[in-house]
């Protein structure tokens, strides 16, 4: 048995020194080490594999007719000498006859094998008895080389020796190929380089059989065929029949080392003849050549000056721009040309024009700094650019892009002007629609946030001036987006507009209106005497437009809010006044909408406030920075029959941060989310760790958000929850408000049906407090009712109260619940409500809420109730 273990432990060790090998080697070969220094690595890898064995690595040459020695330390000097380069043939020793076989040789007794009959002295010499050799073959076919193997005995390949042999001849062949490539990169590089970068001629390479390999994009334009074309053509077939003879020997002549130059017509693939300037290089690489290289340079003669004029004027004459060609030789600069396009956009005939200067075309609405600007330009002799309205010959405006550039003779003088004219009228008129539209409204055609934010800037500007005020009012729309959703954009939309009307009409001349988005809405009120008028218009508007509205069959009726910032000594900044507004506005939607509400610091600091404390109640968040402390809830003998778990936020600077404050801003904000995720969470975990201390199996009531609640996700998150801390469903209690409930009951309902299903507890928390507490009681799915505190604290002073309290108790029993009273503070309170049959209790005068340390503490001196019995 240890001979076995021992022999298992040596087989991993020699398998993990293998996997180490072959490890390095690949590491070579990546990181480009020489290609010799690789193979003999191989080679010491493979010796080190099979006993006795010796290697040797052969790799062929491009033409696949000789091996030559690459790596072989381990044979003598005298030998790798004699086999430094050897045949590749049928029967060339083992080497020669695999790599022509392309297969595995295995040459057992060199001394009886005939292939190795004339070395057979040789590799007696060095005591050779036994090759093995393997083709080294590439992806693509070609022989790389052979891989053999000697030993000093008679021998032949086992399976063993066969694995390790071709693991080794891959990574030989996978040295080669790398090399090789490295190899060729480098040769296509320095061709590269010399001819074809930044060559600003035609620049291209033939084999030496004449057939294009590569050529550059000039190329292609001297002769009319594209780069992929060219590749693998004969020179001959772009040549004509004349010329054929001679250019051939030239070629054979570069082909043979000698560089030549000469001139050659080659006909462009359209027909046309190309005169080229051609230089012919060899492309030599490792004193080899290989091929031909090819500079042409076209210089063909440029045409006949006459035909070149004659298709300028034509050019022109079919131009859709205007020409007009002035004499600058003459003072007023007398027009001698205009072409037909220019006849047609000025409707001026060509003898109206000849002999005039071209300033007749413009009027009154022409820029006089325009006008400016182009004479100067021309007085200086220089090209010119301007945008002038002119005039046609019926006196209609129309838009001239004017381009003018002077004519120079062979000495520089300016002999002519050439005036380009481009009707750009439709261009104009449309950019003139871009603009209006890109400061309006869309919908309404008011002022947008641009126009609005350059108005008050020109205002803020003005009243300071004239030492007056500017007010700005800004309005939302009260309860637009149920009208939009329910009655559909269409109706929303028309609703937008008809108040825009409404709005448009109650302004004064130099008051601005603008619509911002959605459904809210901008005024500026500039050349306020005081601040009382901003609130007269503000009071008017709101007048205006709570007035219905009728948008096809529908009556709707509107309220809005207004928030009002006027402008001080202390605006730096004009756009202050419309955040300041914003705020304000705000501010009024929180005191019952349908109202005004001045700007004033107090709302800044609030809104301040606010916004810090969202960004430390998200730190929090992120952090888990809370803590939950636990209430008990006492039943009727006394016992501790379950905890309520209560959210406290410990704030580093400004200590325990109460609920009330910051729960309703995570509601509003979503932040309750992540909260009421971790508070479920948390406290499953430790209720869960009271019952493996032996604290006993007790119920823990949550408060639970509406927006989690309501959330498609809900229920199985709570699965997930319950299954990662352990808690069973059972122990688990969720406390909702009758709100909650009210929102999407049929939903609300079907949820509680499935927490049932679950095991999970529900309470009504604040229960007399919503609006139809007793009509829908008996159709929820839930477990107890917990009775408002507001309740409880008058207890025991008001009658009323007393008589609530009853009539819940002995509703929630008939309908088979327990009820809860929280907020006892007083013996005479908790008196009362046992009285009154109450099931279980909850306030200072048993416990005040405590951390979890606390609260183990407490329930050793306060052994708990089973879950059964809660």
């Amino acid at each position: 048995m240890v001979r076995l273990v021992v022999g298992h432990s040596r087989d991993l060790m020699a398998a993990r020194e293998q996997l180490e090998q072959q490890q390095t080697i690949q590491a070579m070969i990546v990181e480009e080490a020489p290609l010799d220094q690789t193979l003999e690595a191989i080679c010491r890898m493979l010796e080190a594999q099979l006993q006795g064995g010796i290697c040797s690595i052969m790799q062929a040459d491009v033409d696949e007719r000789r091996l030559h020695l690459i790596a072989g330390e381990r044979l003598s000097t005298a030998y790798r000498q004699a086999i430094v380069s050897v045949a590749i043939g049928p029967d060339v020793g083992a080497c020669g006859s695999s790599a022509h076989r392309r297969e595995l040789v295995v040459c057992e007794d060199l001394a009886l094998d005939p292939r190795w009959e004339r070395i057979a002295d040789l590799a007696a010499s060095e005591g050779l008895r036994a090759c093995w050799s393997y083709p080294v073959i590439a992806r693509d076919g070609r022989l790389l080389g052979t891989f053999a193997t000697y030993y000093r005995r008679p021998a032949t390949p086992g399976s063993h020796e066969l694995e390790r042999i071709v693991q080794a001849v891959d990574l030989v062949a996978l040295a080669m190929e790398r090399a090789q490539d490295r190899r060729a990169l480098w040769e296509s590089e320095q061709r590269y380089r010399s001819l074809f970068t930044y060559n600003p001629d035609a620049v291209f390479s033939m084999d030496l059989q004449g057939h294009f390999v590569t050529a550059n994009d000039h190329c292609a334009a001297l002769t009319g065929y594209s780069v992929e074309a060219l590749r693998g053509t004969h020179f001959s077939e772009f040549l004509q029949p004349d010329d054929l003879a001679a250019v051939q020997q030239t070629f054979e002549l570069t082909g043979a080392g000698e560089p030549c130059r000469y001139e050659l017509q080659v006909p462009h693939r359209d027909g046309t003849l190309h005169r080229l300037d051609l230089t012919t290089l060899p492309v030599v690489v490792d004193e080899r050549i290989i091929g031909v290289y090819g500079i042409a340079k076209d210089v063909t003669r440029r045409r006949e000056h006459e035909t070149r004029l004659r298709i300028l004027e034509r050019g022109v004459e079919a131009s859709v721009n205007g020409v007009l060609i002035a004499d600058a030789g003459v003072p007023g600069l007398p027009i001698i040309y205009a072409n037909d396009a220019f006849q047609r956009i000025t409707g001026y005939a060509r003898a109206e024009v000849i002999g005039r200067n071209a300033h007749f075309l413009q009027g009154s609405e022409t820029d006089p700094a325009a006008v400016q600007k182009l004479r100067h330009e021309l007085a200086q002799h220089r090209e010119v650019h301007v945008t002038l309205c002119n005039y046609r010959k019926d006196g209609t405006p129309f838009w001239n892009d004017l381009y003018i550039s002077p004519v120079r003779d062979e000495q520089g003088a300016v002999t002519h002007y050439v005036g380009i004219q481009h009707d750009i009228s439709e261009q104009k008129t449309y950019e003139a629609h871009l603009a209006y539209h890109a400061g309006h409204d869309a919908l309404t055609g008011l002022a947008n946030r641009s126009l609005l934010e350059d108005r008050l800037v020109h205002d803020v500007e003005l009243v300071r001036r004239q030492g007056k005020r500017l007010a700005v009012l800004f309005l939302d729309l009260d309860e637009f987006k149920p009208i939009n959703d329910s009655l559909g954009h269409a109706v929303g939309d028309e609703l937008l507009r008809g108040v825009a009307q409404r709005l448009s009409a109650a302004m004064r001349p130099g008051d601005t209106l603008a619509r911002l988005g959605g459904d809210e809405f901008v005024v500026l009120l500039p050349d306020l005497h005081d601040a009382g008028q901003a609130m007269e218009v503000a009071e008017r508007l709101l007048s205006i437009v709570s007035r219905p509205y009728r948008v096809g069959a529908h009556e709707l009726s509107l309220s809005c809010s207004i928030g009002i910032a006027v402008s001080g000594a202390d605006i730096e900044q004009p756009l202050e006044l419309i955040q300041q507004a914003d705020m304000a506005m705000y501010r009024a939607k929180q005191q019952g909408r349908n109202a005004c509400q001045w700007f004033t610091p107090e709302i800044i600091h609030r809104m301040g406030d606010r916004v810090t404390l969202r960004n430390e109640l998200q730190e929090a968040i992120e952090a888990q920075a809370f803590e939950l402390h636990y209430q008990p809830l006492i039943d009727r003998e006394g016992k501790v029959a379950g905890v309520e778990a209560l959210l406290r936020w410990p704030h580093p600077l400004r200590g325990y941060i109460s609920p009330a404050q910051f729960i309703p801003l995570a509601e509003e904000t979503g932040q309750i989310i992540p909260i009421s995720e971790w508070v479920l969470a948390r406290a499953c975990r430790d209720l869960h760790q009271l019952d493996r201390v032996g604290l006993g199996r007790l119920n823990v009531a949550v408060n639970l958000s509406p927006l989690q609640f309501h959330r498609a996700s809900f229920l199985g998150k709570l699965r997930e929850t319950l299954a990662v801390t352990g808690l069973p469903a059972p122990q688990l209690s969720l406390e909702l408000t009758e709100g909650v409930l009210m929102n999407d009951t049929e939903g609300a309902i079907e949820t509680l049906h499935a927490l049932r299903t679950m095991g999970v507890g529900v309470a009504i928390d604040d229960f007399g407090t919503g609006f139809s507490s007793l009509s829908y009681l008996k159709h929820l799915p839930i477990d107890r009712v917990k009775i408002d505190r507001s309740f409880v604290s008058g207890v025991a002073n008001s009658a009323e109260d007393a008589a609530i309290i009853q009539g819940i108790i002995s509703m929630a029993h008939h309908l088979g619940l327990k009820v809860v009273a929280e907020g006892i503070e007083q013996e005479q309170q908790h008196h009362l409500l046992t009285a009154h049959g109450c099931d279980l209790f909850q306030g200072f005068l048993f416990a005040r809420p405590m951390p979890l340390e606390s609260l183990i503490e407490f329930l050793a001196e306060h052994r708990p109730l089973s879950i059964d019995g809660a």
